[in-house]
């Protein structure tokens, strides 16, 4: 079982603005096993987190969490699609977690993730005065010493072996990109083009369909902020890297009039040319 959560604290000094440190945790041996600070808790940072603890040691059983909105659905809401299947579409990070069968157990209270909250508690100690040492002072510095030798050095320090040695991560699957994405859908405008916020992605002829007008398709951003577009399980459009946002669930209404419904989706309200380059991108082939 895997352990996560974020910690926000005025982690370059009492004098800088807080910012979030985001870890997970092994539960079995106290090992970090991914961490990354971000301005506050989000949806990227947890995805990154799922990026880098999968691609350095397999995918976990379960993982022990929060109930926050980033986790879990904690709106009334519920779509006619929702109805008929009998339960509600997940969130961004949950639709991750289904879609690699890692099961998601929820605590309901500070207590109950006691084993990460003494983890914070040292890395409040021993990593802020490691910063201290070494100048840093921002976001893109302290995500780089993470991961070049502060996790290596803290693992050595504070791990322990496991009482059962056979090892329950399994294999990533071949689409991990694909799965640890933002998803949304859309409908394929007459022009052949997709649009979201301010992107306007081009779907080019296909050799088998050449022209994709009315038909749904999957919308996806990659971790380094690139867009995918998928028709029945198949790549049909790429676009370039543009600012990630944290998507936003909203009500729109079908039809106009007395009798409209409404139906809830994931929406992306905002691009720009540039990705922020406070995480490390992930190398995708």
């Amino acid at each position: 079982m895997v352990i996560w959560d974020g910690s926000p604290h005025q982690w370059f000094g009492p004098d800088r603005e807080r910012c979030c440190l985001m870890a997970s945790v092994d539960d079995a041996t106290g090992k970090l096993l991914a961490a990354n600070f971000t301005p506050h808790e989000c949806s990227h940072g947890y995805l990154l987190l799922l990026w880098d603890m999968i691609s350095q040691y397999g995918v976990p059983l379960s993982i022990y969490q929060d109930c926050h909105g980033i986790h879990r659905r904690n709106d009334d809401n519920w779509s006619f699609e929702e109805e008929l299947a009998g339960k509600r579409d997940p969130t961004q990070v949950g639709l991750a977690l289904e879609n690699l069968a890692i099961n998601p157990i929820f605590a309901h209270s500070p207590q109950a993730k006691g084993r990460i909250e003494r983890v914070f508690h040292t890395l409040q100690d021993r990593l802020i005065s490691e910063m201290e040492l070494r100048g840093i002072t921002t976001l893109q510095q302290a995500n780089r010493f993470l991961q070049e030798s502060f996790i290596q050095d803290y693992n050595r320090r504070y791990a322990i072996s496991a009482q059962e040695t056979q090892l329950a991560w399994r294999k990533p699957p071949k689409n991990l990109h694909r799965i640890i994405s933002f998803c949304y859908h859309s409908t394929v405008a007459n022009d052949n083009t997709v649009k979201l916020g301010g992107i306007t992605i081009d779907i080019p002829p296909g050799p088998r369909k050449r022209s994709y007008a009315k038909t749904k398709v999957e919308v996806r951003q990659l971790l380094d902020g690139s867009w995918r577009v998928y028709y029945q399980e198949k790549l049909i459009a790429k676009h370039p890297s543009t600012q990630l946002e944290e998507p936003i669930r909203t009500l729109r209404r079908r039809k106009h009039g007395p009798k409209a419904t409404k139906e809830s989706l994931w929406v992306y309200l905002s691009c720009s040319d540039k990705i922020p380059s406070i995480f490390p991108v992930p190398p995708y082939t």
